[in-house]
């Protein structure tokens, strides 16, 4: 009888232990060793902007986009200025400058589009930060659609 109460004891601290130890041991600093890799990407996402879309003088619509960008998350600590406001700033002189068929948005070529962009914004801000730009909204609401 002593023995089965001596082994479940043993099993009972053996069990703690070892729960113990896989819940406390590595945990924190694998974490802070994987934050502190070279060359992890942070992902960030400008605002939403508003193009107008002007033909013949008249607005006919706008075009309402937002982005996701991925840069360099070294590069991005030691910036004074966020890319973000880059972004949103060379997206609307792209849409606003470019010739988009208003019926046929689906034709657009976002892979050029966000090429540019990442090119653009890079070339700006004198480093290879943005290493990727995701389209999360693109919209064109007519001039009619909009409520006054």
């Amino acid at each position: 009888m002593i023995r089965l109460v001596a082994s479940c004891i043993w099993v009972m601290a053996v069990t703690s232990a070892s729960a113990y130890l896989a819940a406390t041991w590595p945990m924190g600093d694998g974490q802070k060793l994987a934050a502190e890799k070279p060359g992890e990407l942070e992902r960030k996402k400008t605002a939403a902007i508003n193009v107008p879309m002007i033909t013949g003088g008249h607005i006919e619509g706008y075009i309402v986009a937002q982005f996701i960008y991925l840069a360099d998350q070294k590069i991005l600590q030691t910036l004074s200025l966020a890319p973000d406001d880059f972004v949103s700033d060379e997206a609307f002189r792209e849409l606003y400058s470019s010739d988009i068929d208003f019926n046929h948005l689906e034709k657009y070529d976002l892979q050029t589009l966000t090429r540019r962009l990442i090119q653009k914004v890079n070339d700006r801000l004198g480093l290879d930060i943005i290493k990727d730009i995701l389209v999360a909204e693109f919209t064109y609401v007519p001039k009619s659609d909009i409520s006054k």
